[in-house]
């Protein structure tokens, strides 16, 4: 990842109602949630969703799909990946032991073999 995209993206993330729009997200995924609900969702005016959907969609974190009248959107889960591998990639100097607790951290929430309830 270059790092002008590394930027754009985080600096997409810097604003409490994208963070909190974008994390509602991820935790739809693969659903998705229409951008009138995520409005809904977040108590903010729809017109206010727009322009932060936008700056998301902007940095490549979110991907909206039309259906009717309405966009579904979903997390770009991809470019999270890509974004999280820039910001971990040399993690500690390379040395394992130090990097150790962040990957035990993310292991329980990223376990493949659970099941989503």
């Amino acid at each position: 990842m270059e790092l002008s995209v590394a930027v754009t993206a985080l600096a997409a993330l810097a604003q409490s109602t994208r963070l909190d729009a974008f994390r509602l997200l991820v935790r739809h995924e693969p659903e998705g949630v229409p951008a009138g609900e995520l409005a809904r969702l977040l108590d903010i005016p729809q017109n206010t969703m727009s322009a932060h959907l936008a700056t998301l969609s902007r940095a490549g974190l979110i991907v909206g799909e039309r259906q009717g009248r309405s966009i579904l959107y979903r997390a770009n889960l991809d470019r999270f990946q890509e974004l999280t591998l820039f910001l971990l990639k040399d993690c500690c100097g390379g040395s394992a032991d130090l990097c150790a607790p962040i990957i035990a951290a993310l292991t329980p929430c990223c376990d493949p073999r659970e099941t989503r309830q």
